[in-house]
């Protein structure tokens, strides 16, 4: 296994930004995902970590108008694709 980051970078047709950060972990357990975005919460252990990363650029992006969304298969499955999508407005 060889760890890997990708990001990507478009502009699309209406003149949006989009911005794709992806790896190929483990990908992000199902009963996870609807957190990830929520103030605090965090994977990692008691004191390690405040949980406020996604939270704050979750905001960041909404406060620019945009969306920031994650797709990532079922964790368990050996190493997937997950992706984190930014898009900014025109």
């Amino acid at each position: 296994y060889l760890p890997k980051v990708t990001i990507t970078t478009k502009l699309t047709a209406n003149g949006q930004q989009l911005i794709a950060i992806s790896d190929n972990g483990p990908g992000i357990p199902d009963d996870i995902k609807d957190k990830i975005f929520q103030p605090f919460f965090s994977t990692k252990p008691t004191g390690q970590g405040t949980g406020l990363g996604l939270s704050l650029s979750y905001d960041i992006v909404k406060a620019h108008g945009g969306e920031l969304t994650v797709e990532s298969p079922s964790a368990g499955n050996g190493h997937t694709r997950t992706t984190f999508t930014i898009i900014l407005p025109k």
